[in-house]
């Protein structure tokens, strides 16, 4: 008998409901972003994103309910992401999720978005425990052992800023839109990546961890070089410095992908995140993968932005794995995968940060 979950996903900028089979069957998807919203303030605004979850987490299960034809009794159980993000769109999530489960009477299981992405290549693609997985995003960049839906060992990761973050930053600074991976993806395909000779940062060092926030500063620099130079930044300026940032983010994440492999060898490599949807990178990556004779899993593109069907699949597995949650489900800011791994970006009254 198959069961079916409904996930709730609203950990940052994109509010999501979704309904999954335990089948791998993606029967509804609803995302509701808020790009609109946060356009004029060149990046997400907390409290801005916090209200329209709110405004719209309900409406969005609606959606997915009509999407599936189903009533909220057919349903096997409901995922609901429970950190790591914003505070008040997980709140906001939580809350739903809770009110829908009491008066349903449907098990609740809270998840960890990062498992959420960590475990969707097994939805995508049905591929088996253990891989490396490559979970690179706007606030998380690691190199993760994934042995089961709660198992997982960090093998390195960014000690200051995630790709994503460098992505929205560098498009700030160039006066390009966001969300900042995509601008500068498309402006770095009419640029020449060898114009500028940007850092490749730790690759000096061994091991898996990174940075990208002195690439970001380079970025600056050249910018400002350029404008003190001839008074402006030109579009071919502005093209070729995305194509040489986006260049060595793809370098760094490629030669720290096949130390991580060497680490710790796995028949398959996974990448998933909203950065992830970098076609770039991906090419980088199914090289280095076929280079270690391992196979190489991205899922669609749609699975790598942040979206509630990884939710409602984190969920079913977690459900499977033993995980059930109460009216005391908590909200965290932060919430590391390995907690056994010392944290890569320190720690504080919310917790490790990663």
């Amino acid at each position: 008998m198959t069961r079916i979950f409904l996930g709730i996903e609203s950990s940052c900028d994109d509010t999501a409901a979704a309904l999954v089979r335990d089948d791998r069957a993606i029967l509804a998807s609803v995302v509701a972003g808020q790009t609109a919203l946060h356009a004029d303030f060149g990046g997400v605004v907390p409290e801005i994103a916090a209200r329209a979850h709110a405004e719209k987490l309900d409406i969005c299960v609606e959606q997915a309910l009509a999407q599936a034809g189903l009533r909220l009794d057919q349903l096997d159980g409901i995922a609901v992401t429970a950190g790591p993000g914003l505070i008040g769109g997980v709140l906001s999530g939580v809350m739903l999720a809770k009110g829908l489960a009491a008066g349903s009477g449907l098990p609740l299981v809270g998840v960890n978005h990062l498992a959420g992405h960590a475990l969707t290549p097994r939805l995508s693609d049905d591929i088996a425990y253990p891989y490396l997985m490559l979970l690179v995003s706007g606030g998380h960049c690691q190199f993760l052992r994934v042995e089961g839906p709660q198992s997982f060992t960090r093998l390195g990761g960014t000690i200051d800023d995630a790709p994503g973050e460098a992505f929205d930053k560098v498009a700030k600074l160039l006066g390009l839109p966001q969300p900042g991976g995509p601008a500068v993806e498309a402006a770095a395909l009419q640029g020449d990546p060898r114009r500028f000779a940007f850092p490749r940062p730790l690759l000096d060092r061994p091991g898996c961890d990174m940075s990208f926030s002195g690439l970001k500063t380079a970025v600056l620099r050249q910018r400002d070089a350029l404008v003190a130079e001839q008074g402006g930044l030109h579009r071919q300026d502005r093209d070729d410095i995305c194509a040489g940032f986006q260049a060595a983010v793809a370098e760094v994440l490629s030669e720290k992908t096949r130390r991580a492999l060497e680490l710790s060898p796995a028949p398959v490599l996974a990448v998933a995140g909203g950065v992830a949807s970098n076609r770039r990178l991906r090419a980088a990556l199914h090289y280095v993968a076929a280079k270690a004779r391992a196979g190489f899993v991205a899922p669609p593109l749609q699975l790598c932005t942040d979206n509630a069907a990884m939710i409602a699949w984190a969920g079913i597995e977690t459900y499977d794995a033993g995980q059930r949650d109460g009216m005391d489900l908590a909200a965290h800011p932060r919430w590391p995968l390995d907690r056994d791994a010392t944290p890569m970006l320190g720690t504080g009254k919310r917790g490790a940060k990663a």
